[in-house]
C-alpha cells in the first residue's frame, strides 16, 4: 500500500554529496506540486566531517520535519553514529546502508516502538565505480534508488541532475547518468521491497521552494529595505549571501563589515539618512550589537535585526537550534530602551514578520529584532507566489507646517514625532546618543529624561494593540491549551491535530509578536483551557520566565516542558508531553 506522507533522511561524510541529494528530491518533489520541507545537519567544523539531511514529502500540508525516519540511507555507519539521539526510525522504516559495512542494532538504530525493519545491503560504491570509473557518486546512485522508490518521475530527476552538473564536461554528464540508471534498476528488482513507501499523489503546480533566510531577505527586499550591512556567522549567513547578489539588482547598497558593530552602525547611518536598512546575525553577533541598538532607541531611528539563533551560550553549537536568544532580545539592552520583538514560526512566517519589522520600525522609529532559528532559518519548505504578499507601510515625512519651527523629538500623543532626512529644507537637526529636549540637543535633566523616557514608551501600545498577531490551533474551549513560539509551532501544531483526531480535545496559542506581548488574547485562550502547558528549547525555560514577569499564569495548571536543543522539536514529544498532563490531571481528579 502506497503512502501519502515519508520522511527520508541520507548519512554521509563531507564529500558525499548528502546535501545535494536531498536537495534534488526536494527539488523534483516540489516541481510535482508535492509539500516539502528539507533540513540538514552537520558538525561545526569547517571542512569534511559528518552531514546529515532529512527531506520529508506529503501530499497535503505538512508543519514539521516529521517525528521519525521512514527511509535511511547511510553511506557511512560511523559518521551515523555521530547523530545518535537525533535521528529516531519508524517502525517498518526501510534502512539502505553500505553493503560493506556491517549495519547496526536496531536499538542503536534509536528504532521507536519496534524492530520491524527492512534492510537492503546496498553496494553504493561499487555501483558508481562501476558506472563512473570512480565511487564518488553515491549520492547520484542512491538518488536513482529513491526516485524509484518513491515513484518521483524519472525524467524529471534527470533533468534536475543536468542542472546540477550541467556545467561538467560531456562524459561527466554522460557518467551521471549511468550512476542514475544503476540505482532505478536496483530499486526496480526491490520493487515489492519498496512499495509500501510509494507516494500516492496527483501532480499539481510546482511550488515555490525556499529556505527562511531566503524568505527574510526577500521579505526585505519586498519592505522596501534599499541599505544591507553585516558580518557572516552561522545560521544567518544565507541572508548575507542572498542580499549580497539581490540587493545591488534593486537598486540598494549591500556592505560586509568587519564585525557585528561595524554592521549596525551602518545600518543605523543608513536610515539616519532616509534608506530602509537591515542586519541579520545570530547571538554572539547580537551581543555585540546591543550598545548600537541602545542608540537607535535613543536617537529614533528605525532599524531591523534579524537574529537566526542557534545553541549558545559562546559559540556553542553553531549549526543545531535553540531558542535561547530570547531574553537577550527582550531585556539585552543598557537603560530603558524600547524596541519591538517579533518571531518566525516557518519559512512563510520569515517572509511575513519580516515585512512587518519594517512596517513597525519605519511607523513607529524603532529598532526591531526578528527571531528566527537554525530550524527555520536553513530549512527548505514549499511555499506559493500567492502567500508572498503583504502590506508596505513608509515612513512619515514631515510636512512643510511641522518643518516651521522643526522639533525632531516633539513629544506628540503617539510618542511618534515626524523624522526628516538630510538635505531637507528647515529639517536640520542634532542628534546623538545622549538624552535630550524635544529639539535634539543634549540635556541631561531629570524632567527631560523622565518626559522623553515616557514620549519613547508610549509608542509600545499602539505597536501592542495594532500588531497583536497571533495563531490559534484546536477548539475554541480545550482540555489541554499550549503556549509556544517561533519554531516550536510546527511540531505543535500537528501533535494538536493529533491529539483532536484522537479524540482528545487540545488547542494552542502561538504568539508572533513577543514584545509588546499580546497579553489580552492570551489571556482569554488562558481562560478558555483547564491546563496549560508551555513549550520551549531552552535550558532554563526563558519563554516561561519572560512570561512570568507580567502574567499571572493559570496556579496550579501550568506546565512546561522545555529542554536544550540541539535537535529539532517533534510532534512526538508534544504528543508525550500532552499525555503526560493529561495524565496527571486525571489522577489529581480520583485523588480529590
Amino acid at each position: 500500500m502506497a503512502t501519502k506522507d515519508v520522511t527520508i533522511t541520507v548519512v554521509g561524510s563531507g564529500g558525499d554529496g548528502v546535501v545535494t541529494l536531498g536537495e534534488l528530491i526536494a527539488q523534483v518533489a516540489a516541481h510535482e506540486g508535492l509539500n516539502v520541507i528539507k533540513t540538514e545537519a552537520y558538525g561545526p567544523q569547517i571542512r569534511g566531517g559528518e552531514s546529515s539531511c532529512t527531506v520529508r514529502v506529503a501530499s497535503s500540508r505538512i508543519y514539521s520535519q516529521g517525528a521519525a525516519v521512514d527511509v535511511l540511507v547511510v553511506f557511512s555507519w560511523n559518521d551515523y553514529k555521530r547523530f545518535r539521539g537525533e535521528i529516531s526510525v519508524a517502525p517498518g522504516a526501510v534502512i539502505l546502508g553500505e553493503a560493506s559495512e556491517e549495519p547496526p542494532s536496531a536499538e542503536d538504530l534509536g528504532v521507536i516502538g519496534g524492530d520491524d525493519l527492512t534492510f537492503l545491503q546496498v553496494p553504493f560504491a561499487e555501483l558508481s565505480k562501476t558506472a563512473t570509473g570512480a565511487p564518488g557518486s553515491k549520492n547520484v546512485v542512491a538518488l536513482g534508488i529513491l526516485g524509484g522508490l518513491l515513484g518521483l518521475p524519472t525524467e524529471k530527476l534527470q533533468r534536475a541532475l543536468a542542472r546540477k552538473f550541467g556545467r561538467k564536461k560531456a562524459a561527466v554528464l554522460e557518467a551521471v547518468g549511468r550512476a542514475f540508471q544503476s540505482g532505478l534498476e536496483f530499486a526496480e528488482s526491490r520493487r515489492k521491497t519498496f512499495e509500501s513507501r510509494r507516494l500516492d499523489y496527483e501532480p499539481g503546480p510546482s511550488r515555490l521552494l525556499l529556505s527562511g533566510n531566503e524568505a527574510a531577505a526577500i521579505g526585505a527586499l519586498h519592505a522596501g529595505c534599499r541599505f544591507f550591512a553585516g558580518y557572516p556567522i552561522t545560521p544567518s549567513s544565507e541572508i548575507l549571501h542572498f542580499l549580497g547578489e539581490w540587493m545591488p539588482r534593486a537598486g540598494g547598497a549591500f556592505l560586509q563589515t568587519e564585525d557585528e558593530l561595524a554592521a549596525i552602525g551602518a545600518c543605523i547611518g543608513a536610515s539616519f539618512a532616509g534608506v530602509k536598512s537591515m542586519t541579520a546575525t545570530s547571538g554572539p553577533g547580537l551581543s555585540l550589537m546591543i550598545e548600537m541598538i541602545g542608540l537607535a532607541s535613543m536617537a529614533e531611528v528605525p532599524v531591523v535585526i534579524i537574529d537566526v539563533q542557534r545553541g549558545g551560550p559562546s559559540t556553542g553549537n553553531p549549526t543545531k537550534s535553540e531558542q535561547s536568544d530570547l531574553l537577550q532580545s527582550l531585556f539585552g539592552t543598557h537603560g530603558d530602551a524600547p524596541k519591538a520583538v517579533l518571531a518566525c514560526s516557518d519559512v512563510e512566517d520569515c517572509f511575513h514578520a519580516t515585512v512587518e519589522a519594517f512596517n513597525i520600525a519605519e511607523e513607529f522609529q524603532i529598532p526591531v529584532l526578528v527571531l528566527s532559528d537554525q530550524a527555520v532559518g536553513q530549512r527548505k519548505e514549499t511555499i506559493t507566489s500567492a502567500d508572498m504578499r503583504h502590506e508596505v507601510r513608509d515612513r512619515r515625512k514631515p510636512t512643510e507646517e511641522e518643518l516651521e519651527e522643526y522639533e525632531r523629538y516633539r513629544d506628540t500623543p503617539t510618542g511618534v514625532s515626524p523624522m526628516s532626512v538630510p538635505g531637507m529644507k528647515k529639517g536640520m537637526y542634532q542628534t546623538n546618543g545622549l538624552e535630550h529636549g524635544e529639539d535634539g540637543r543634549p540635556n541631561s535633566l531629570y524632567l527631560t529624561h523622565e518626559t522623553m523616557n515616557a514620549k519613547r514608551y508610549r509608542k509600545m501600545w499602539p505597536i501592542r494593540d495594532r500588531y497583536h498577531s497571533f495563531r490559534c490551533f484546536g477548539p475554541t474551549r480545550a482540555e489541554v491549551g499550549i503556549l509556544c513560539w517561533g519554531s516550536s509551532a510546527g511540531p505543535v501544531q500537528e501533535a494538536v491535530a493529533a491529539a483532536n483526531a484522537r479524540g482528545e480535545s487540545v488547542a494552542a496559542f502561538v504568539p508572533q509578536m513577543l514584545y509588546p506581548f499580546p497579553k489580552r488574547d492570551f489571556e482569554r485562550f488562558a481562560e478558555s483551557v483547564d491546563e496549560l502547558l508551555i513549550v520551549e528549547l531552552s535550558y532554563t525555560a526563558q519563554f516561561y520566565k519572560y512570561l512570568r514577569t507580567f502574567l499571572d499564569l493559570p496556579a496550579g495548571r501550568t506546565h512546561v516542558f522545555k529542554r536544550s536543543g540541539g535537535k529539532d522539536l517533534t510532534a512526538a514529544e508534544v504528543s508525550d508531553e500532552i499525555e503526560k498532563v493529561r495524565a496527571r490531571t486525571a489522577r489529581v481528579e480520583v485523588a480529590g
